[in-house]
């Protein structure tokens, strides 16, 4: 499990800091965002606090100036003169908003994927119903291992991240029964992106597969284990890889 570094919760009602709660598997949303440099910069802020609002309003967990807390807490427990490469988890239910920061782990260079045939709980949300998935992530070693879920063939998301698939140079990713992240959004607006069915049984069509998040940023699969098939190219990689380092340091 990664070590982390700040873990506070507060209750909604009088803002009273009790004994931290992760929320995890309770009903409620969360979102992570990555915190780099020095003064510090989130990543996509704006959206991640737009998704959390919108998806807590479907969940019908309406919480008073919660973008204002959210900024609040950030700016009482984060140090512009540090340096920063590291994950700021917000977690909300009706009762209590977390919050916890840990670093980044980097992922490796040979980086790989587990298949695990399960879908997450209503997949197109970031609710904190992921109990399977951390009790698989727990044995892994997260900078160089994730799961990839499928479910009736279908290949998803991972544990942690989007997933994109490149064949022929053209940019494929799951449509349905996955979450929409926010780096997912960033490229999107910059590469033609498809979304499509992709078959776990077609895996073999394709060069590339990367993962897209504010936890693995921008990560080349070598290859996936129990299956035949092995990363033969880095180009679209480098290309994305590029332009989100250069997003860092607007």
């Amino acid at each position: 499990m990664a070590t982390l570094l700040l873990k506070k919760s507060y209750l909604h009602k009088n803002f009273k800091e009790i004994k931290f709660n992760d929320l995890w598997n309770l009903y409620g949303i969360f979102t992570t965002m990555n915190v780099v440099g020095k003064p510090y910069k989130i990543l996509h802020y704006n959206n991640h606090l737009n998704n959390l609002v919108a998806s807590l309003k479907l969940y019908k967990i309406n919480i008073k100036n919660l973008k204002k807390t959210i900024k609040f807490l950030i700016n009482e427990n984060l140090d512009k003169s540090k340096s920063y490469d590291h994950l700021f988890r917000v977690a909300v239910n009706k009762k209590i908003i977390s919050i916890s920061l840990r670093k980044r782990p980097k992922p490796k260079k040979n980086f790989k994927l587990k298949l695990i045939n399960y879908q997450r709980v209503d997949a197109s949300h970031k609710n904190l119903k992921y109990k399977k998935i951390l009790k698989i992530l727990g044995k892994l070693d997260t900078s160089e291992f994730d799961i990839a879920l499928y479910k009736n063939n279908k290949i998803l998301e991972t544990g942690t991240s989007n997933l994109i698939f490149v064949k022929k140079n053209k940019i494929y990713t799951p449509k349905i029964n996955c979450y929409i992240g926010n780096t997912l959004k960033f490229f999107k607006k910059k590469y033609k992106i498809n979304f499509t069915n992709i078959l776990k049984n077609n895996l073999k069509d394709y060069h590339e597969i990367i993962l897209v998040g504010s936890g693995k940023g921008v990560t080349s699969v070598k290859e996936i284990v129990d299956s035949s098939w092995k990363r033969s190219s880095f180009k679209i990689f480098n290309k994305l890889y590029k332009t989100l380092e250069n997003e860092k340091t607007k």
